[in-house]
């Protein structure tokens, strides 16, 4: 059976991250999340899966290559274009892309499956594809129904009593929305839902392919399924993934490693006494991280592999990724470090840099810069840090 992972878009909502990291390459827990797509598909019997790629196209490529070591056939279809011997993302709209791959090969032969490749579900697969066919749909949408107060940040999907899509909204909010179901961004189509969708040009599955729909009253329908679903569409999307696959709400996503402790684990070969620390979980610890004596961790908490976490510094409900060094009595809580940033759980965003902090945060690989001096008091307040603690 045929699928197709939507990873052609930018994820400006989850800057910093997605500056060097395309969105489905986005790790929960050190695993990008597009591959727990991919072993969802397998296990439902879609083996044949087309990707449509465009920003940082090459990072997707280059990890999956062509599908074999995860059990599926892989193929990719670049949406962009070369100037002076760079690849320049263009892409053609989530419709677009399936009909440029339609245009391409007839691909798409029978009923298959589109999903967003920054999404962390554990969806039935099979249940909502014979829905799909009992109803003899063109399209249906998989909804899942939220409270009432959160429907202001989805678009709302409004059925009949037999599940055919009469409108949508896009946003609205709680005295306007018409129903509690969403769209979740992953779809059932037929072969013949392309002939709705033009060749060549821009045109999006929601807000251009279903109005038309909609108003051909094609056989069109929406099932609300009870399943877990977390869209990473912006930071604190992410940081409510790690927390969810931490805490264990995710069932289908274990946390790798070695359990150490009740809730603490631990990739291979981590550097730390651990009489001479206070960690509380549930707590993930990359491989070769060295954490020092007196330092604090409290779960939910994720810390990459190679990483230092100095002698007095205290790491609260945070997420940490890869080769970052966190200072001498630093507190850093609800917050994510990427690289260069520190981004609270808003996704607020302070340059470490820029902000002369590479004191506190820093990358664990290079020599360690001077303190030079700083207005630390609005430093400290900046990062939640004690600034006496940060000169220990």
């Amino acid at each position: 059976m045929k699928a197709m992972i939507l990873a052609a878009g930018k994820g400006t909502r989850v800057r910093p991250i997605t500056y060097t990291i395309p969105k489905p390459m986005i790790p929960i827990l050190q695993k990008p999340v597009m591959e727990f797509l991919l072993e969802l598909l397998r296990q439902h019997g879609f083996d044949q899966i087309m990707v449509n790629v465009s920003h940082l196209a090459h990072e997707i490529e280059s990890y999956f290559r062509d599908g074999q070591r995860f059990g599926v056939q892989i193929a990719y279809s670049f949406e962009g274009r070369i100037e002076d011997g760079d690849l320049i993302g263009d892409a053609i709209g989530s419709a677009g892309g399936m009909k440029r791959i339609q245009d391409f090969s007839p691909f798409f032969d029978d009923t298959f499956i589109v999903m967003c490749g920054d999404a962390l579900i554990d969806l039935d697969l099979s249940e909502a594809v014979r829905f799909h066919r009992e109803k003899g749909a063109i399209a249906t949408v998989v909804m899942k129904s939220v409270p009432r107060e959160e429907v202001p940040s989805y678009g709302v999907v409004v059925t009949d009593d037999e599940g055919r899509i009469k409108t949508f909204q896009e946003k609205p909010s709680v005295e306007e929305a018409l129903s509690t179901d969403i769209n979740t961004g992953i779809y059932i189509f037929e072969p013949e839902v392309l002939n709705y969708v033009p060749s060549g040009t821009e045109f999006d599955i929601g807000s251009d392919l279903f109005p038309k729909l909609v108003e051909a009253n094609a056989p069109f329908y929406g099932v609300s399924m009870d399943f877990q679903w977390i869209d990473i569409g912006k930071v604190p999307d992410y940081w409510q993934a790690v927390r969810s696959v931490l805490t264990g709400e995710v069932k289908n996503v274990p946390i790798p490693g070695t359990e150490v402790a009740p809730g603490v684990y631990t990739g291979i070969n981590v550097a730390v006494n651990w009489d001479k620390v206070d960690i509380q979980g549930p707590v993930y610890i990359g491989a070769m991280t060295r954490i020092e004596d007196g330092a604090k961790i409290v779960g939910p908490t994720m810390i990459g592999p190679s990483c230092h976490i100095c002698s007095g510094a205290t790491v609260d409900n945070s997420v940490i990724f890869e080769y970052s060094r966190i200072g001498p009595g630093a507190l850093l809580a609800n917050k994510l470090v990427f690289g260069r940033y520190c981004v609270d759980k808003t996704g607020a965003a302070v340059d470490v840099q820029a902000a002369a902090l590479d004191w506190l945060i820093t990358d664990s690989r290079q020599a360690q810069p001077p303190q030079e001096p700083v207005e630390r008091q609005a430093i400290a307040e900046l990062l939640g840090t004690d600034p006496a603690e940060a000169t220990r």
